[in-house]
């Protein structure tokens, strides 16, 4: 599922904002804070929410924001952050991270090479980066703490929507031991835009995932893209005066990027836009903790660690930790309800030992202590090991006919005993608990999701998703030709427009049909015809449309033409919902015997920075 513009969590702007003025509720700038974006904070007053339309959601903080909630007083109660379920099966980082920075453009410089392995640049007058270097580098080093709050964060199929602690069953976040940095790519092909686009820099993170070798979902699942601007760069307009910000991380599940000249079924791809904001100055935390030329480089190594603590702990923007409480600190992060508090106060930001270097850093809310503090026990949990499932391939069966597949898994943990247990197997199919055999004689046609989720004795678990489709003896689920798209191209349909087997975000299995991307399409259709079988009864398919826009301008839709009879229904109304609408099925009545076309569509009125695009998936008779 594409979401480049659609769930980004940004680290708030407008750092040098300090003192409280009285009986307004707003806050007065400093003298210091003459940057070349200052605003001016009496006219936020009775200002809205301004965000850029298509591009940043309402979750992100505007420099109004900023100075509205800036010096608020340490947490109390209503930030308790809780888990949204999971985005494509992923709430948390649960492994052992891999950082991969990536200094995009050439205006970085000559990069030279260190004895420590760390690269400098010529064209990074600060230091930046050996800076996000070393940082990296040291995260899980010298026993620091900094970074224990994240092992009380989890995922996986045991932790319920909407749960705000962890059941001893889950799949938590290890501690980060020896370093998290994987790799460094100067990607000095080109020089990197004087403002880079939100989807230009979606592009950068999947071409970044290449150039490491990351080309399978397995690959990324514990992997995060740093795309670190150069000086004097303006990526994703982070300096505009009423939306700007200081950073902010995302994910990326694209398969047709930039209109398709790009590919990836990398599976989904976490990153981060990481602006050289040290060139605004106070405005992004210059000397919020360190005096002089020692704070220089303070709101860059406290934006690096903001972000990293928010990819870790909602990995896919929402589907991790976050605010639902209805407070003021309604869809933030735990980074955002601890950002700008100042040094000196409960949870404020502070200077950080990791290794033996040391940085500016802020705290992250914990559930489990009530607060921001800079430091945290490192928790274990379920004896420290780890379970991997392989995920199978989606599956197609026929009823009366005998099925076997076997689940294969391995444990981090030598001398374990697993067990096996599965949701969603067809009827007539079951599970072996003790070898992860799945056998039986399925006995009812229709589409299902499978997830099969492996425990040890310690309570350590993982699990893998599948789709699985059992036709009927009738032909009712062998009418429509590749219906799960599964082959991974669009072959058995006629298409128009932009359209696209896509990898990342189907509602099972491996693949989906994707109409429409990220650049505005017009409209994109896919048909089918098809003859009822004997005992047919029912056609189905499941939709997902991305829409940021109204239904009075873009919109889903799909209709059902009976060529034997000469009517046609639209068996899918046209739908806009924003951000996205999740997977939904529809399900239509058919005759057997009779002939039908089927066309799912999308469309987008061209309208530049608000695209629609559809994701179908599973279409099926029975």
């Amino acid at each position: 599922m594409k979401n480049t513009n659609t769930r980004r969590r940004a680290a708030a702007a407008g750092a040098a904002v300090a003192t409280m003025a009285a009986g307004f509720g707003l806050l007065a700038a400093t003298a210091q804070t003459a940057q070349a974006w200052e605003i001016n904070p009496a006219s936020c007053k009775h200002a809205p929410h301004s965000h850029k339309h298509g591009v940043q959601p309402t979750e992100t903080q505007t420099l109004c924001d900023r100075i509205n909630a800036a010096g608020h007083a340490a947490p109390t109660g209503s930030e308790t952050l809780s888990y949204g379920g999971g985005v494509d099966g992923i709430g948390v980082n649960s492994g052992k991270n891999q950082v991969y920075l990536v200094f995009y453009g050439s205006q970085w410089g000559t990069q030279t090479a260190g004895s420590n392995g760390v690269s400098s640049f010529s064209g990074d007058p600060k230091g930046a980066a050996p800076a996000a270097q070393k940082m990296f580098k040291d995260i899980g080093t010298g026993g620091e703490t900094w970074s224990a709050d994240l092992t009380q964060w989890c995922d996986g199929p045991n932790v319920a929507a909407g749960a705000t602690s962890c059941p001893s069953n889950a799949a938590f976040v290890p501690y980060q031991s020896g370093g998290v940095l994987a790799g460094v790519w100067y990607d000095n092909s080109a020089a990197s835009p004087a403002k880079a686009s939100g989807h230009a820099l979606g592009v950068e993170a999947v071409n970044a995932a290449a150039h490491f070798g990351n080309t399978t979902a397995a690959s990324n699942r514990n992997a995060y893209y740093v795309i670190l601007s150069p000086t004097g760069t303006n990526p994703d307009d982070y300096e505009n005066p009423s939306t700007g910000y200081c950073a902010w991380h995302d994910y990326n599940g694209d398969t047709t990027l930039t209109g398709g000249a790009v590919a990836s079924s990398y599976g989904d791809i976490a990153f981060s836009n990481q602006p050289y904001n040290i060139d605004a100055g106070q405005t992004c935390g210059t000397n919020f903790v360190n005096s002089g030329s020692a704070g220089t480089l303070d709101g860059y190594t406290m934006t690096l660690g903001h972000e990293w603590h928010e990819m870790m702990s909602d990995k896919n923007p929402a589907g991790g930790w976050t605010n639902n409480t209805g407070s003021s600190y309604n869809g933030q992060e735990n980074s955002d309800e601890c950002a700008w508090l100042k040094p000196g106060t409960t949870g404020g930001a502070a200077n950080v030992t990791l290794g033996s270097d040391t940085f500016a850093e802020q705290a992250s809310w914990s559930n489990d202590t009530n607060g921001c503090a800079m430091s945290h026990q490192i928790l274990t949990h379920n004896g420290g090991g780890a379970v991997t499932v392989t995920q199978p391939a989606a599956q197609t069966s026929t009823v009366g006919s005998a099925v076997s597949l076997q689940i294969q898994a391995s444990d981090s943990t030598s001398g374990q005993t697993l067990s096996y247990t599965a949701t969603g197997l067809p009827q007539g199919v079951a599970i072996n608990s003790a070898s992860g055999l799945i056998s039986g004689t399925p006995t009812t046609a229709g589409s299902s999701s499978v997830t099969v989720t492996v425990k040890d004795t310690t309570g350590a678990s993982g699990s893998a998703t599948f789709g699985w489709t059992v036709n009927s003896t009738t032909g009712g689920g062998t009418v429509i030709t590749n219906g799960g798209f599964e082959n991974g191209s669009l072959s058995g349909w006629t298409t128009s427009g932009v359209t696209a087997a896509t990898a990342t975000g189907p509602h099972a299995g491996g693949y989906a049909a994707e109409l429409g991307n990220l650049n505005p399409s017009s409209t994109s259709t896919i048909a089918q015809t098809f003859t009822a079988g004997a005992g047919n009864s029912r056609l189905a398919f499941w939709y997902n449309v991305t829409c940021d826009d109204t239904v009075q301008y873009d919109w889903a839709t799909a209709t059902l033409k009976d060529n034997t009879t000469g009517t046609t229904k639209t068996v899918l109304a046209k739908t806009c919902t924003n951000p996205t609408s999740g997977w939904k099925q529809v399900t239509a009545a058919v005759t057997a015997g009779d002939s039908y076309t089927l066309t799912l569509s999308n469309h987008d009125d061209n309208y530049a920075g608000d695209p629609t695009y559809t994701l179908y998936d599973d279409v099926a008779v029975s």
